[in-house]
């Protein structure tokens, strides 16, 4: 897959006081276009719930470079930065583009998959590591057999 990207709507509900998107809303668009891409690639809640399996964060930074504003058309993707070669755990990355052209956020998140019964990291099963062999690499992207 070369891309891979979501374009949210800005909510009235999405401003602060200050006329632009609130900052924690960069992070829902993010956990959306994640969510979206598994999904889309049989990754489904169904699924994880089968297996005992779900997403963990461990570390979720955003860049702020340009303000988003009520009206502004805005595009999110999301591209595997690095991953171990089971794709037991990952970093991510999230550009949002606002009004086609302009760089608004990046924003980087580390995580891992964990067993929901267990409460400990796990290897994803097959489909779900093979949903993330088709996550768009980014330009940098690193691979290894160890965190």
């Amino acid at each position: 897959m070369t891309a891979f990207e979501i374009h949210p709507e800005i909510r009235w509900s999405d401003l602060d006081p200050n006329n632009h998107l609130r900052h924690s809303v960069y992070y829902d668009y993010g956990a959306s276009c994640r969510i979206a891409f598994l999904h889309a690639s049989g990754v489904t809640a169904d699924e994880m719930g089968k297996h005992n399996i779900g997403p963990i964060i461990f570390r979720e930074e955003c860049i702020f470079r340009k303000e988003i504003r009520f009206g502004d058309q805005l595009m999110i993707n999301v591209k595997l930065v690095k991953s171990l070669k089971d794709n037991s755990r990952w970093t991510m990355k999230h550009e949002l583009w606002k009004n086609s052209k302009i760089l608004a956020a990046v924003i980087t998140v580390d995580g891992a998959w964990l067993d929901t019964s267990l409460r400990k990291l796990a290897k994803p099963p097959l489909l779900f590591s093979a949903a993330f062999d088709t996550l768009p690499k980014a330009d940098d992207f690193i691979t290894s057999e160890t965190k």
